[in-house]
Formats: structure tokens, sequence, C-alpha cells
């Protein structure tokens, strides 16, 4: 029997697929398409994109990603928009839409579909949390960037030790997330770390992210990282990248590259993140190249060397440059007198201190220490008196408070029954642990606690202590010191030392020199004899 054109026909696509199997005739799988396309084209198969008659990109399709199919229906421009745009025939206009279309339409709407791309995850990560922030533990988004920065920076760039500087990165973003958030003063390193910068950056991208899932605008930039070199805004820019894909975009400005590149570059996008020398970015500035005027996070990396560098009015006017009131965090060596100044005059609000070390010098930065001299336990309340007139001295016209640290409750009481300063008034409070001294300088609120009963937080709130009866450890000392003027800058710390305070002479005096405080010279003389 004979056989028929497609039994023939497919006998010999099996001897040809067979063939072409063979180890000996293979072809790579673009030969072997490129070959399957020609003998469709042969048998007139022909599949819709291989059409002989191909569409070319319009105006209003630049990149011809509809093949030449015409618009849906829903975006169609409906006739009386067309009317009302040019006033002549809806029909005409309808028809000559399509030619006055911008050529640049198709990639904003690309970019708009990625940004709701990021959008949408960064909801996905906070949705959750909308409408509350729960300090008590970081939100899933702040992890989500984290991560996303551990794993694109390399092990030996500081990328697998981020989740080591926890505490201080779980401080950082309740101080920056509270409703009402606080200054961030750190003094333990001339710089800021790759961790401390991970973690900023990541709260600042979590803030964003919860501002937007509760429908409020965010001005850009929203963040303004000033750092002192062009190495160091390259090192704060690689770690703000891989938050790209989650929709934060940020931009380094230095004096690197031109700046005429930079401000092509600045009219083309609106980044969430700015990092800037302050020379470049005060020159965009005046050339009003960027707007900085509502930044809400201000981040002022190295504090010191710009002091060095003589660019602290440089600083200064940046900071008037933003109307509204950023939050700001200083990293900041704190060796430096000037530095206290200047931070002082920066950080207008309620501060916290935070510190990634344990070191008592960086966690008692900008805190003097004083020690005076006593001989007897006899002389302390003239000496205390003597204390609190220098206070009130040296600050004239203000309102001072004091805390007097001693030994038990009955000194307490009898060192608030004891004290009557010259050209003063004491005035008593009901309860006898407390007292205020007024004069023509200003106001002193003295507040007596003794040390057996006083907790560590007792001595956040003063910027002046004075312990009277020095600690038998230099350790309970250091729980003082550095529980003194938690929330501001330029506190004091005072104590009296006695013949009895002999056996913490040399440990005392190995804290005052770690500090960069003036090591007394009766210690020395302790130590000789």
């Amino acid at each position: 029997m004979a056989k028929g054109d497609d039994a023939l026909a497919r006998k010999r696509n099996r001897v040809r697929r067979k063939r072409l199997r063979s180890s000996e005739n293979a072809v790579s799988a673009r030969v072997a398409a490129i070959i399957a396309s020609k003998r469709r084209r042969k048998s007139g198969k022909r599949r819709g994109c291989e059409g002989m008659c191909f569409s070319l990109p319009t105006p209003d399709d630049p990149f011809n990603e509809r093949h030449g199919k015409k618009r849906k229906v829903d975006d169609e421009p409906t006739e009386d928009t067309a009317a009302a745009k040019d006033g002549d025939d809806p029909k005409k206009k309808g028809a000559n839409t399509k030619k006055e279309q911008p050529v640049a339409k198709a990639g904003a709407e690309a970019k708009a579909k990625a940004k709701a791309k990021s959008k949408a995850v960064r909801e996905r990560a906070t949705g959750a949390d909308e409408g509350r922030v729960d300090l008590d533990r970081p939100s899933k988004f702040l992890v989500v960037c984290l991560n996303a920065i551990r794993d694109t920076l390399a092990p030996e760039d500081g990328g697998g030790s981020i989740h080591g500087a926890g505490d201080w990165g779980v401080e950082l973003w309740r101080c920056c997330s509270a409703q009402a958030p606080s200054d961030v003063l750190d003094a333990s390193g001339a710089c800021a770390t790759v961790d401390q910068t991970a973690w900023l950056v990541s709260t600042a991208c979590d803030i964003v992210a919860r501002k937007e899932r509760l429908g409020m605008v965010v001005s850009c930039p929203f963040l303004l990282y000033l750092v002192p070199s062009q190495e160091k805004a390259a090192q704060v820019r690689s770690i703000c990248k891989p938050l790209k894909p989650l929709g934060i975009h940020s931009v380094s400005l230095h004096p690197g590259a031109s700046i005429e590149h930079q401000i092509s570059g600045l009219k083309t996008c609106e980044p969430e993140f700015l990092i800037a020398t302050p020379e470049r970015l005060l020159e965009l500035v005046s050339l009003k190249a960027i707007d900085i005027s509502s930044v809400s996070m201000l981040v002022i990396d190295g504090l010191k060397c710009f002091v060095d560098h003589n660019a602290s009015d440089k600083i200064f006017s940046i900071r008037d440059a933003i109307s509204n009131n950023p939050q700001i965090t200083i990293f900041t060596d704190p060796s430096d007198k000037k530095v206290a100044a200047m931070a002082k005059s920066l950080l207008r609000g309620r501060i916290t201190k935070l510190s990634i070390n344990d070191s008592v010098s960086s966690r008692s930065a900008f805190i003097a220490q004083h020690v005076h001299f006593c001989p007897s336990e006899e002389l302390k309340t003239s000496k205390v008196k003597e204390i609190l007139e220098g206070i009130l001295q040296s600050h004239p016209k203000k309102t001072s408070k004091v805390l007097l640290v001693v030994a038990n409750d009955q000194k307490a009481r009898y060192m608030s029954s004891s004290l009557k300063l010259k050209n003063c008034t004491v005035i008593d409070d009901s309860h006898g642990s407390s007292f205020t001294i007024c004069s023509s300088l200003g106001l002193m609120n003295v507040i007596v606690k003794d040390r057996e009963n006083m907790a560590v937080t007792d001595a956040e709130e003063f910027e002046t202590v004075l312990v009277v009866d020095l600690p038998p450890s230099v350790d309970e000392y250091v729980e003082i010191l550095t529980g003194v003027a938690l929330h501001v800058i330029g506190g004091e710390v005072h104590s009296i030392f006695c013949n009895a305070d002999a056996s913490i002479a040399k440990p005392l005096a190995e804290l005052l020199a770690d500090c960069r405080q003036v090591v007394p010279e009766f210690f020395k003389n302790l130590e000789s004899s």
C-alpha cells in the first residue's frame, strides 16, 4: 500500500532528528533554532512574530513593546479630554494624540513599575507595623535592610559583623524611630564604622518605609550624610547601594567628579539619601541644583575632621539651610574642646549619648572630672560649700541642678542641714533631701542622695554631680561617671579625696589619665610616698 505524503514527511523528519541527535553531527541550540525557523518559513507555517510585515517603532510605542498591537481601550484618551486640550474636532485630535506623545513615556512607565515593585516590597515588610512603632524589638523591614547590606558587602569590608553591633544599633533605631526623636552623639571613634553606617542607613530606610505605609509624603533627600573626604563618601555609598532594590536611591557628591556631571545627574533623579562633602554640597545648593531645606535626618560623620580642616562654618551653613528641625547624629573624637562646643551648638534638642565599645573614655566623653583634696572628714562640709560657690560663679545667670552623693542616709541629712553659703539663701524642702541656693549669680537646686540607695538612673538628669564620699571601689565611681549628663553635653563630676581614700588613689589616677583629664599633683605625691 502506497504511503501518503504526510507519512513520508514524518519519516524524513524522524531520520533528520536522529541524525542531528548523533554526537558527530550535533549542533548548538542556537543553530538548531535557526534551522527550524528556516524550515517553517519554507513550509509556510510561520509564527506570529515571524510575519512578513514587521511592525516598526512609533512615538507612542518607541520600544515596540506592543508589537504593532493597538493600545487598550482604557489607555485611549477620551474625546472630552482631547477636545478640552485643543478645542478642535475630537475625532481629529484623537487621531493625532499618538503623534504628540513624548518618546520618554515608556521609560517613565518602566521607572514607575520599578518604584511600585520596591514599594510593594516595603509594604509587605512593614505591613505588621502599620500605625505603630514597637520599640521593644526592631521592625521586620529593618532586618531586611541589614541582611541586604550584609549579603552584598565582603566579609573583609565588615559585612559579616553587622549584626554584632546589634545593641548599639537597636538603641540608635529607638532614638530615631521614637515619636519625639532625640539627637544622637557617638564619641567612640573619629568616624563611624561600617557596622554603624549600616545600622544608620537601615534605620533611615525603615523610617521612610513606615511613613509611606501611613500615607505620609516623604521629602527628598530624606537623609543627608556629610563626610570629610571622597574616600569616605565612596565607602558610605557602597553601603547604601544594596538598598536600591528596596526603593532607596542614594547619590554621592564629592570633588572627585565634575560639577556639571553631578548637576545633570541630579536633574534626572530624586535621591532619598544624599552623601556629600560640605564644599561640593554648598556649591550645588548655591547653583540651585538641589534643595536640602526639607531634610529629615542629618548625619555628621567625623566632626573633629571638619574642625581640623576649618570647615566649621560650612557645617553651620548647611545646618541653617535646613528649614525644619532634623534629627541629627554626630560621630566624633571627643579629645578637642572645640568639638564639644560645636556639638553643643549643633544639637539643639534632647540628645542621647551612645558608644559602640565599653571603654570608660568613650562612655564619659565630654564630661569634665575634677578631684579636690580635703585633709580630713571634718573639713568636708566647708569644702562642699567652696565647690558649690565655684559652680555658681562658673554658671552665672543660670539655674543649675546639682546632685550630692554621700555615703549613707545619716550623712545625707547632716549635709542638708549644715550647708549655709555666704551671700546666699538656702531654702529646704519638706523632705530634707533637697534644697535651693539663691544668690545674685543664679539659682541652684541641690539634691542629696546616699550612695547605698541611689540608682544609676538618678544621675542621668544632672549636669553636675558632687561625690562627697568616694566609694571604696573605682567601679562604683565609674557607674556614677558614665551615668552623668546622659542627655546633655558638658557635664561635670566633682569628687572630694581624703587621706582615708588612699587605697583607690592609683586606679583613680589611671582612670583620669585614660579619660584625658588632669591628674592632680597630690596623687603623684601619694604614689611617691
